[in-house]
């Protein structure tokens, strides 16, 4: 922000950092964020290791003893990302929580722009950043990119129903406590979405694409990706199951994915002119089915339970 004007008063923010298994990408999230142009006075980082496995956490040590900022670290065995972002929501100071994926990279200027936007528009509570493309992405990354690169282009810089999700997210804390944080109980992925859709029946509104921008780096095999969508089916299910209203299910199936793949890929083109882009129809069917089947198996071991 670094206003000139010395009767602006910035207001203190906190940096949500929760993680798992993020060793190979949490060193440049970190240097991104400390190397933030906003007052690092008003700064503080609180980190949150959900059991990682690997080094994960002696990296963040390692990181938090040269931070010119305050920093939390909590760490704890596996509890899932609902536990996980409400020890960020409950021990965290500032006005605004903004929220960094182990994977992400922020510019310098990410922080600033969050909250100026914020700052000049009270009657949002959640607001998400517009997503960039890193040069020399996998082709993976790349087309997972593009892909949102169009979907702010087209449903962004105005208030909107859609799934935000929290990377990239600046939460007004005001606004996520109003909800009672974050469902503990949906330890995989979709605490966002639900907790988004208490903000939002507050009468909050959220907003897609801000100014700030932030990347993703993103998994460079297609077999990740695979488990990584399967997993996410798995995670829609349970959101399903709290809310039917929550995902509309015809837009998760392989055919509507292609067709929403073709819709992006003429949107990025137009923004990226690269012809690698059009692969992005067989991509968007391919996340789909490994959601559908992630779907499917939940409902089945449901069933199973039930009888």
């Amino acid at each position: 922000m670094n206003s000139n004007d010395p009767k602006e008063i910035l207001p203190l923010i906190t940096i949500g950092v929760c993680v798992r298994n993020s060793a190979s990408t949490i060193r440049e999230a970190i240097e991104s964020i400390i190397s933030q142009d906003y007052p690092h006075e008003l700064m503080e980082v609180i980190f949150v290791n959900d059991g990682s496995k690997d080094d994960t956490l002696s990296i963040i040590k390692e990181y938090a003893s040269k931070m010119d900022m305050k920093v939390k670290i909590f760490h704890h065995k596996w509890r899932g990302l609902g536990f996980s972002r409400n020890v960020v929501v409950n021990n965290a100071s500032g006005k605004y929580i903004i929220w960094v994926d182990g994977d992400m990279i922020l510019p310098k200027d990410h922080v600033s722009k969050q909250v100026k936007f914020m700052e000049k528009n009270p009657e949002i509570g959640i607001a998400k950043a517009r997503y960039g493309v890193l040069p020399n992405e996998s082709l993976i990354g790349f087309l997972e990119n593009c892909a949102f690169v169009a979907a702010d282009h087209i449903y962004g810089a105005r208030p909107t129903s859609r799934t935000l999700g929290t990377g990239g997210s600046i939460y007004r804390v005001e606004a996520i406590r109003q909800a009672g944080g974050f469902d503990v109980s949906l330890s995989g992925v979709g605490e966002d979405m639900e907790a988004e859709n208490r903000v939002r029946k507050n009468g909050w509104l959220l907003y897609l694409a801000s100014p700030a921008v932030f990347y993703e780096q993103r998994r460079k095999s297609w077999r990740f990706m695979w488990s990584e969508n399967v997993w996410h089916g798995q995670g829609g299910y349970r959101v399903v199951c709290r809310d039917k209203r929550l995902i509309s299910l015809y837009k998760m199936i392989p055919p509507a994915g292609f067709l929403a793949g073709v819709w992006y890929a003429t949107v990025a083109y137009r923004i990226l002119h690269r012809k690698i882009i059009f692969l992005l129809p067989i991509h968007y069917a391919l996340k789909r089915t490994a959601w559908c089947l992630g779907f499917l198996k939940c409902q089945l071991e449901g069933h199973k339970r039930a009888y």
